[in-house]
């Protein structure tokens, strides 16, 4: 088992920034490919961003080019910078966990973390 908790949403205004971070606890983080989706109200749950194990990193194209992710094997963390935020982006963001054969697959990831609140104000 894998437990992952998300931290660093916020409230915060068009222009600015965040980084969101996952910690996991459980198995050997670092044979996990990691990613990053989202839900906005009144929307299904996307596909924001990925890093696999061997740190190979794949994007949704509207997010592409403003949001980075990366991973720190040695804390256990994968984190979600992203700059650049626009309205659009308001959403819960998760973090999921799990051996990927399909990266932007949200069956492709075995273990969730609840979520961290990014809003972002006009």
């Amino acid at each position: 088992q894998v437990q992952l908790v998300e931290s660093g949403g916020g409230l915060v205004q068009a222009g600015d920034f965040l980084r969101l971070s996952c910690v996991a606890s459980g198995r050997t983080f670092s044979g996990y490919d990691m990613g990053w989706f989202r839900q906005a109200p009144g929307k299904e749950r996307e596909f924001v961003a990925s890093i696999s194990s061997g740190y190979f990193t794949y994007y949704a194209a509207s997010v592409k080019g403003r949001f980075t992710i990366a991973r720190d094997n040695a804390k256990n963390t994968v984190y979600l910078q992203m700059d650049s935020l626009i309205p659009e982006d308001t959403a819960v963001y998760y973090c999921a966990a799990g051996t990927v054969v399909s990266s932007a697959s949200q069956s492709s990831y075995a273990y969730w973390g609840q979520g961290t609140q990014v809003t972002v104000s006009s």
